[in-house]
């Protein structure tokens, strides 16, 4: 379990520590932007494995129990998390790496929906595991993956705004971090046909092998008893 905490704290200091803070920016000056990338790469594969493997290995203390009633549930609420990560990962956006230079761009398909439609997918994905698994490497492991991705968020932003200055405004103006919500306030619409055919296919397809695969490669049946 202590190997557990100490991985979250890494993985969690790398990206919220680092990450969209004012040290990225140092570190990039001398290591040089490449540098940098590499070097950041590296820690995260490393934090990445380090939090899997301790996740793994760590005891079962139980909290509140796994919760059958909230299976249901969370195999409606992966469809949308589902969605979230494979289109958002697959779709251009000016918050991903590397793609800065399409801020002046109007938003296209999942990026009316949310301007960081894989990390708000992420959270929704590690927020339902965290209410279905009651036990405390869970807890730690889930929430580690929560809070990265939702201050993920805010502190892209930060570094796009720092970065791009006026030129990010338009741009933030007509999106929003939370789903959905620049288009329920009128500053967006959806256009479900911009996403593409084969988009919403791969992420459905990854949904339904993620629920059929789930038991064999887990060890853990998403479907209740």
């Amino acid at each position: 379990m202590l190997s557990l905490a100490l991985a979250a704290l890494f993985f969690a200091g790398i990206h919220l520590g680092i990450a969209g803070t004012a040290i990225r920016d140092r570190a990039i000056g001398i290591l040089g932007k490449n540098g940098y990338m590499a070097s950041f790469a590296v820690a995260s594969v490393i934090g990445l494995g380090w939090l899997v493997a301790a996740y793994n290995r760590a005891p079962y203390l139980v909290t509140w129990g796994m919760l059958e009633w909230w299976k249901p549930i969370a195999i409606i609420l992966m469809l949308p998390a589902a969605l979230l990560v494979v289109i958002g990962l697959t779709t251009p956006n000016p918050t991903s790496v590397a793609q800065e230079g399409r801020v002046g761009q109007p938003p296209q398909g999942i990026v009316r929906v949310s301007r960081h439609p894989f990390l708000t997918g992420v959270a929704l994905w590690a927020l339902v595991h965290l209410i279905g698994n009651g036990d405390v490497a869970s807890l730690i492991f889930f929430a580690t993956w929560a809070i990265v991705a939702l201050a993920g968020t805010v502190s892209i932003d930060a570094k796009r705004r720092r970065l791009l200055g006026a030129a990010w405004e338009p741009f933030a103006a007509q999106t929003s971090i939370v789903p959905f919500a620049a288009i329920a306030t009128g500053r967006n619409r959806f256009v479900p046909g911009e996403i593409g055919l084969w988009r919403w296919a791969i992420a459905l397809l990854a949904y339904v092998l993620m629920l059929g695969g789930h038991a064999p490669v887990i060890g853990v049946s998403p479907f209740p008893v």
